[in-house]
C-alpha cells in the first residue's frame, strides 16, 4: 500500500452555494451515505489528551476523526478548521478524535508528538498509531483525512486533503441536527489563520512535494551522480532548471533523508511558490545546528519564514518542518540555497506552498 500526503483543489464549492443546499434539508433522513461501521480504536498504542476512546464509548455523538502526522505542511494548514470546530460543537454532540500516524521514522516517538501537539495547540484526544494498525482499519492512504460517523457508529462521510471546509462543517452542523443534540448555529466558523498555517497561494503553487531520500527521491538534477547508502561528494550543477535540486558537500542518502556526513553542505532547489518549507532535523536528539538560508545568492530580508531571520540566519533545532522562505511580493521562480556549517543534519522533504 503506497501513502502519501495529498494535496488539495483550488477552487472548492462556493459557501453560498453549500449554504442554500443545506437549507434546503429538511426531515430526519441524513442526506449522505451510509460508508459503513466507524472502525476500532484499539491499534492505538497511547492517548493524549483523553483516555481511550471506543466506538461504544462514542455512541449518540458525531464523531469527526482527523488522521495527521505533524510535519504535514498539508495538514497544518487545515489544523486550524479542526480547531475551531471541536471548540465550536463539541459542546453539541461533536468528538474529535487526532489519529497520528507517522510518516517518517522521528514521528512515531511519542514525546515528539506531545511537543508537537503542544505547539500546534491539539487539545483534542489523540490515539498514537505508530504501528499504523488505526490507518489499515480505516484503509486510509493520506494525510491528512477527515472521517465523520453519526451517533449510531456509521461513518457518513469523508474528505483526503486540504479544501471542502464549508461542506464539512455543514456535515458536522447536519449531523448533530439530525440526530437531535440540540440546535446548533448555521453559521459557519471564522477562521483568521496566518504563518505556516496560512493557506497555500495555489494560483503560484508550481513547484511539488520533493523527497531527499532513495525510497522517494525526485527532482535530483545528478541521478547518475547519486550514491545511496553510502557517503559521496557531490557538487551541485551551476545551472538548475524548476523544480530540480542538488547537494554540494559529502552527504549520504538513505531512503529516509540525506545525511551531511561533513561540516560544509548545502541543499539548492530552484523553485516557484510562495513558501518554502524543509522537514530536517539533527541526527542527533537535543543539538542545535546553525543553518543560512540564500534567494538568489542573497539574504531573504523580508522574504524569510518563520524560521529564518531577514539575514537568513537560523537554527534547526529538533525533527519538525521549517518555513525557509515566504515570498512577501510577486511570486516567481527562484533559487532557494540552505548552507550547514555542521555535519550530522538530516533533510527529509522539501513541501511549498
Amino acid at each position: 500500500m503506497t501513502s502519501e500526503r495529498t494535496a488539495v483543489e483550488a477552487s472548492p464549492p462556493s459557501a453560498g452555494l453549500l449554504r442554500s443546499f443545506a437549507h434546503r434539508l429538511s426531515g430526519d433522513a441524513i442526506p449522505f451515505p451510509d460508508e459503513g461501521r466507524l472502525p476500532s480504536f484499539e491499534g492505538a498504542a497511547g492517548w493524549l489528551n483523553s483516555e481511550p476512546k471506543t466506538v461504544e464509548s462514542l455512541r449518540g455523538r458525531v464523531v469527526l476523526v482527523n488522521f495527521w502526522t505533524y510535519t504535514c505542511i498539508n495538514w497544518i494548514r487545515t489544523l486550524p478548521y479542526v480547531r475551531a470546530w471541536d471548540a465550536e460543537y463539541r459542546d453539541h454532540g461533536l468528538t474529535v478524535i487526532g489519529v497520528h500516524t507517522p510518516e517518517f521514522g522521528f514521528e512515531r516517538n511519542a514525546e515528539n508528538v506531545v511537543s508537537a501537539a503542544r505547539d500546534f495547540e491539539v487539545e483534542y484526544p489523540v490515539a498514537l498509531d505508530s504501528g499504523y494498525d488505526i490507518w489499515r482499519a480505516f484503509d486510509n492512504h493520506f494525510w491528512p483525512a477527515i472521517y465523520i460517523a453519526d451517533g449510531h457508529g456509521r461513518v457518513r462521510y469523508h474528505h483526503f486533503g486540504e479544501g471542502e471546509y464549508a461542506m464539512t462543517e455543514m456535515v458536522i452542523q447536519q449531523l448533530l441536527t439530525t440526530e437531535g443534540m440540540g440546535a446548533v448555529d448555521l453559521d459557519l466558523v471564522s477562521i483568521d489563520a496566518s504563518g505556516i498555517a496560512l493557506a497555500a497561494d495555489w494560483q503560484n503553487l508550481r513547484s511539488p512535494e520533493t523527497y531527499l531520500g532513495s525510497a522517494r527521491l525526485s527532482g535530483l538534477a545528478t541521478p547518475d551522480d547519486a550514491r545511496f547508502g553510502e557517503p559521496h561528494d557531490y557538487t551541485a550543477p551551476s545551472g538548475l532548471r524548476l523544480n530540480q535540486w542538488a547537494l554540494a558537500g559529502k552527504w549520504t542518502i538513505w531512503q529516509h533523508a540525506a545525511t551531511l556526513n561533513e561540516p560544509d553542505g548545502r541543499i539548492v532547489f530552484r523553485f516557484h511558490a510562495r513558501d518554502v518549507n524543509l522537514v530536517m532535523g539533527p541526527a542527533e536528539p537535543e543539538t542545535s545546528m546553525p543553518f543560512r538560508v540564500l534567494l538568489d545568492g542573497k539574504a531573504p530580508k523580508a522574504d524569510h519564514g518563520v524560521d529564518v531571520n531577514e539575514d537568513g540566519t537560523g537554527a534547526v533545532t529538533g525533527q519538525r518542518l521549517y518555513q525557509l522562505i515566504r515570498q512577501t511580493g510577486s511570486v516567481e521562480a527562484r533559487l532557494f540555497e540552505i548552507e550547514f556549517g555542521d555535519a550530522g543534519l538530516e533533510a527529509y522533504s522539501f513541501t511549498f506552498g
